[in-house]
């Protein structure tokens, strides 16, 4: 018995990549690491920020200047560097990991866009600005709880969901052609393999699965399309081979990315 929610989200490319939602558990987890991260850094601040405001103050008034306006101006400072913090923390690593925090990563769970692509900076920000607001009388909380989606009000107006990182559904055998295998070693050498995201690699390894059972032009026409793509992502101007079929390329894109990375950056 699977505890854990499943959502598949089909792509743009008509390709369906199924992923495992995080779980209130993980969830609420996650958000007490970064919490107590969170708190952690803004105890650091003031402490620093106490000593130079002590520091300010007493110069000030020794060039005869009013404190009190001091104090209310230090006070107000104070309130928007918490702020800052509390917001920026989420934003700032959300964005540079992909979706994760410490906690997140801690947890390995992270967030996504509904279509299955990496979420955004302006996400990120919208998610992180209505934080308080699912917090206030755990609303988000029951959003999560109670939604089929697992999604808590930021979720639902950035457009993203919670997922699990690291936990697999399935996995069928891709077969690749010897040529294929050759190729990719040349790959490696010439393309940025790197710049391939999970979720680009999940897209690729569910079409090489599933091709079989797509028509002919329907197999042509999405292959040219996502080889196109791909050779974009990777920063390849031009291919090892002349007249290479696109099916090839992708088979070695697939081959040299396991090569680099293996599981490590695997997509789930």
């Amino acid at each position: 018995m699977n505890l854990f929610k499943t959502i598949t989200i089909r792509t743009p490319e008509s390709v369906e990549l199924e992923f495992t939602l995080a779980g209130i558990g993980n969830r609420a987890l996650a958000l007490l690491i970064d919490y107590l991260l969170v708190s952690l850094l803004i105890s650091l601040v003031s402490i620093i920020a106490s000593f130079l405001s002590e520091q300010l103050v007493a110069l000030w008034a020794l060039i005869g200047g009013g404190t009190d306006a001091l104090d209310l101006w230090l006070v107000a400072i104070a309130f928007l560097v918490t702020m800052a913090i509390y917001w920026g923390y989420f934003v700032a690593f959300e964005t540079l990991w992909q979706g994760q925090t410490p906690g997140k990563r801690l947890t390995k769970i992270r967030v996504i866009n509904d279509n299955g692509k990496p979420e955004g900076v302006f996400q990120a920000t919208l998610r992180s600005l209505l934080r308080p607001v699912d917090d206030i009388l755990f609303i988000g909380f029951f959003c999560i709880l109670f939604s089929q989606q697992e999604k808590r009000i930021g979720d639902w107006l950035a457009g993203t969901l919670v997922v699990q990182a690291e936990t697999g559904v399935g996995e069928a055998t891709v077969r690749i052609s010897n040529s294929s295998q050759t190729l990719a070693t040349e790959l490696m050498e010439q393309a940025n393999v790197g710049n391939l995201l999970p979720d680009d690699f999940a897209m690729l390894r569910q079409y090489l699965q599933r091709r079989q059972i797509l028509t002919k032009a329907a197999r042509q026409n999405l292959s040219v399309q996502m080889a196109q793509q791909l050779q974009e992502i990777v920063e390849l101007d031009q291919l090892p081979q002349a007249e290479l079929p696109a099916e090839q390329f992708l088979e070695a894109i697939y081959v040299a990315y396991q090569q680099k990375f293996g599981d490590r950056r695997r997509a789930y």
